[in-house]
């Protein structure tokens, strides 16, 4: 008697291209739960979206009357402000990524997700993803702020947009940088404190607000090529006018260094501390 032989069908692995889209699924799934926390956060959604307001009027009224610039450009003080505002902006806005990948660290979130058959990666992809697109209307505040306190374009409008773009894209790679701090401390106090640590010497010691040839000869070469300086430059000179191929190869170089440095060990630190 010849026993029937009931095979049941295989169960196939996903394949690289399925794990790619069910990877980005899970990023937006992620993206979408920040945004969804900024919004229903009143005190944090009135700090993204007025800080940037503060910034460019207190720069422009306190500052603009008392540094001169007419030996470096012929333009006036706002034009040169602008462009370092944009850059200036969106990296104090990042900075909220420290914070909250260590808050997420020190609750249990990481433990949480970890039990759900969710991309490693998605995680800290969703966070920066979230910041990308919050950063969008961020933006769009400080060019309008710009333009009403006289801020103009001299170049064209697809320069000036290219300069935004690029200003973002450089903005995206920061926080990639600001959320291996966090990842790494797992304490949103202390990573608080690296950030603005790291933050505000490259803010300050940069072409944002003075000219770098204004400063003591020994940090010039620091402040002329640190990639704050390098970002600032490149929407500068696609905004104003004058040479910006090396700027913006200068600062598309740093973004995607940034990104392929952190990127790999915040996913690796994430897999490690979950």
């Amino acid at each position: 008697m010849t026993k029937a032989a009931s095979s049941s069908p295989a169960i196939e692995a996903p394949g690289s291209f399925e794990r790619m889209i069910e990877g980005l699924q899970d990023t937006m799934t992620i993206a979408r739960r920040n945004l969804i926390g900024i919004w229903r956060t009143p005190q944090l959604l009135a700090a993204v979206l007025f800080a940037p307001i503060l910034f460019v009027l207190l720069f422009r009224y306190v500052l603009g009357g008392a540094i001169n610039i007419s030996s470096v450009t012929s333009y006036s003080y706002a034009d040169y402000l602008m462009p370092g505002m944009f850059v200036m902006t969106l990296f104090f806005s990042v900075m909220v990524t420290a914070t909250g990948l260590a808050a997420d660290v020190q609750n249990g979130l990481i433990e949480r997700l970890r039990s759900l058959p969710m991309a490693r990666y998605a995680f800290i992809a969703g966070r920066t993803s979230a910041d990308l697109v919050r950063n969008v209307p961020v933006l769009a505040l400080v060019v309008a702020m710009g333009f009403a306190v006289g801020f103009r374009v001299h170049t064209s409008a697809e320069l000036f947009i290219l300069g935004l773009l690029l200003a973002l894209l450089f903005a995206y790679s920061a926080s990639w940088f600001f959320a291996l701090i966090g990842l790494f401390l797992g304490n949103p106090e202390a990573a608080d404190a690296a950030a603005s640590f790291v933050m505000l010497p490259l803010i300050f010691a940069s072409s944002a607000l003075v000219p770098v040839s204004s400063m003591p000869s020994w940090l010039q070469g620091f402040a002329a090529h640190q990639p704050v300086s390098v970002a600032i430059g490149a929407v500068r000179a696609l905004s104003l006018g004058g040479p910006a191929a090396s700027h913006v190869w200068e600062t598309l170089a740093w973004s995607l260094g940034i990104v392929l440095i952190c990127a790999p060990v915040s996913v690796w630190w994430y897999k490690r501390a979950a």
